[in-house]
């Protein structure tokens, strides 16, 4: 039976998974092997971790310890690398879910401290593991994120190796074409690198197996030829069994041109290799049983079937299952040529069961299609499944390819977003620099403004206090001017008047010993009423002394009392005055009384530009703890919330703050203005006008 080309494309696909992950493997062993570590225990558990000979259970021990030391240790590039290399040894386990976690936690931890060398590698490492995982969107995912941040960087190298791992997920969904380009742009990167032989075979190699799928048969054997090549560059390591991988890759591009001659030689040859067996089984197995098979279709019966069956054992072994499945359909047609249908079914069967249950579609296709040959009794219902599955196949590949395309596609959507919005972004900043700028301006201009107005306001403040204070001061000097008088004028008339009589009064008095009792008591009355007299003229003297005291406390009143007579004498409004005579002027603050005598003429100046009022009421009045003033008109009105900031009413606001006062304005259009005013006094004034 001749095999088909698709059957010679499944057959690479396996040897370039299995080979890929070989070169993963390599890569995991090699990479930061000069890397100095912390501690010489954790060094020791990472090359324990690493033996090959360790029994499985202790790898994993040594491996856990490794990581408790490094999860202890500061968030630097030291300790992702130890991470990395933890990783690695879990990859060379197949523990696989610890690989995972490890990766993901090196980018968490890159990401926090923005370190874009380390977060691409994670992602590279996201990338092999779902790659491994047949889940080849989120592999996809991975490897662009990792090949952006690379460009981004300017790695190169590391960007080619990217670009390799992403060409050979695009060859295993069957995006031939996308996967030529990438590995194209990958050995752009490397001519301009050096020492980078193991990548130039590489590309070479899945350029190779690559149109040999397309049934470029010259075109791939130019490529293995020179990938073989390339391994003639020593820096290479022998024990990975790369000639033997190229040499196998080349006999499968002549069994795919059926010159079965050929490929006996080279597989042959790659069989022949030193040390395949220990240092690369798989391959080995591989290696044997193309060696059956070419000998089988060249029809030579020496060997067989027990190389067929010995590759078979050993891949039992490995548990390889896509290796098992080719190892049978090969069986069953070596059967089914020597006419022993009975067991050509029965391998044809096993590898269809083993395939299903492994959902590799390719392999289910093999199968079916050579169980339909050795089964005609049931070949329609087998190409019925074949032809169902082979178009699920092609749905697959293409759905996986559109998917591969929008993922770039959105990626480089949401960048050219991102840039749009970056330029966006900095056409507002700078906005709103500028009207920030402009808005500081403006607000250092106005509050230098506003500090001007306020020192000027201050300046005619003080102006107006000196003002009312010599006002106070003269008036006082007026009364006191008065008072010496007064007292001058009392003195003479107790020294000239009262004291004189006193006198007389006494001596006489004296002299009423001398007389007889009725002269006596005549006398005597005479004197009394005299006394009374100058008690009287006394009393006089008295009450003018306390109108004159009256007169020097309460001057506060008498120039509010001018104010009021000057108002009355220059508006028609009527004005009512009423000032609480409790009030103990005396004991008030200069500084209150000043405020309150400009609040008074502020409030009527008010009164007579705006409120048109034909009745104003102004009084002063005492109360516990406080002093009130209440200013009312029956006037137009207004807006307290508009008006508030007027310069007259925010003087009145600033006095009665001044006199750590309170203030409440009520007023509406047409209806008048009252202004209370509330101004705390010392208790003592209270008591005093008790004891009055």
């Amino acid at each position: 039976m001749i095999k088909t080309k698709q059957a010679l494309r499944y057959n690479y696909t396996i040897l370039f998974l299995f080979f890929m992950m070989l070169f993963g493997c390599t890569k995991k062993n090699d990479k930061n092997k000069n890397v100095n570590l912390s501690t010489d225990s954790l060094a020791a558990y990472l090359s324990l971790a690493n033996e090959d000979n360790m029994p499985y259970e202790y790898k994993q021990k040594y491996n856990k310890k490794a990581f408790e030391i490094i999860i202890r240790q500061k968030n630097d590039s030291i300790s992702k690398i130890n991470l990395f290399r933890v990783a690695n040894r879990y990859y060379n386990m197949s523990d696989w879910q610890s690989y995972k976690e490890i990766s993901n936690l090196i980018l968490e931890k890159s990401k926090t401290t923005q370190d874009s060398i380390n977060m691409a590698q994670a992602y590279v490492y996201l990338g092999d593991y779902y790659k491994f995982k047949s889940i080849s969107d989120s592999a996809f995912i991975n490897y662009f994120e990792a090949e952006k941040l690379y460009l981004h960087i300017n790695d190169e190298y590391n960007l080619a190796k990217t670009l390799l791992s992403k060409a050979s997920l695009q060859f295993d969904e069957g995006n031939f074409f996308q996967s030529e380009i990438t590995v194209f742009k990958a050995l752009q990167l490397l001519k301009r690198q050096q020492n980078v032989s193991d990548l130039f075979y590489n590309s070479y190699n899945l350029l190779g197996i690559l149109y040999n799928s397309r049934e470029e048969y010259n075109k791939a054997l130019e490529f293995h030829n020179k990938a073989l090549l390339t391994l003639e560059d020593k820096a290479i390591p022998s024990q990975f069994q790369y000639t033997a991988a190229s040499l196998n890759n080349i006999g499968f591009v002549y069994l795919s041109m059926r010159n079965y001659h050929q490929a006996k030689i080279h597989f042959q040859k790659g069989l022949e290799q030193k040390n395949l067996f220990k240092e690369n089984i798989t391959l080995y197995a591989m290696l044997m049983d193309n060696v059956a098979y070419s000998k089988f279709k060249l029809r030579e019966s020496e060997g067989l079937p027990d190389q067929f069956f010995k590759a078979l054992k050993i891949r039992d072994s490995l548990n390889l299952d896509s290796g098992i499945v080719l190892n049978k359909i090969h069986l069953s047609e070596y059967f089914a040529y020597h006419k022993d249908t009975l067991r050509a079914i029965q391998y044809s069967k096993q590898a269809l069961m083993l395939s299903r249950r492994s959902k590799k579609l390719r392999n289910t296709l093999e199968v079916l299609k050579q169980i339909a040959l050795v089964d005609p009794k049931k070949a329609s219902v087998y190409s019925k499944e074949y032809i169902e599955t082979n178009e699920k196949v092609q749905k697959q590949e293409r759905k996986m390819g559109e998917k591969f395309s929008r993922i770039e596609y959105e990626t480089n959507e949401i960048k050219d977003k991102n840039t749009s919005l970056n330029v966006q972004n900095r056409t507002l900043i700078y906005v709103f620099s500028i009207l920030g700028l402009l808005g500081i301006f403006f607000f250092v201009y106005k509050t230098q403004k506003a500090r001007h107005r306020e020192l000027l306001f201050k300046q005619q403040q003080q102006v107006a206090n000196e003002d009312i204070y010599n006002l106070m001061i003269s008036q006082q000097n007026a009364i006191e001017a008065i008072r010496i008088k007064d007292k001058k004028r009392v003195s003479q008339d107790l020294h000239d008047g009262i004291l004189g009589r006193m006198f007389g009064v006494r001596i006489s008095l004296d002299s009423l010993d001398k007389l007889d009792e009725v002269t006596a008591a005549l006398k005597r009355k005479k004197y009394l009423s005299e006394l009374k007299e100058i008690e009287q003229d006394i009393r006089e003297i008295s009450h003018d002394l306390n109108k004159e005291k009256s007169e020097v406390i309460n001057n506060f009143v008498a120039i509010i009392d001018k104010l009021l007579e000057n108002q009355r004498g220059t508006f028609n409004s009527e004005l009512i005055a009423n000032i609480d005579s409790s009030i103990k002027w005396e004991l008030i603050a200069n500084s209150i009384k000043i405020n309150l005598y400009r609040i008074v003429q502020e409030a009527l100046q008010n009164c007579n530009k705006y409120s048109n009022a034909k009745m104003i009421k102004i009084e002063f009045k005492n109360e516990v703890d406080y002093l009130f003033l209440i200013i009312s008109d029956d006037g137009a009105g207004f807006n307290v919330d508009k008006v508030k900031k007027g310069i007259g009413l925010q003087n009145i606001f600033y006095r009665t703050k001044e006199c750590n006062g309170e203030i409440d304005i009520k007023s509406y259009t047409g209806e008048g203005t009252t202004i209370e005013i509330r101004i705390p006094i010392d208790q003592k004034i209270k008591l005093k006008n008790n004891d009055s």
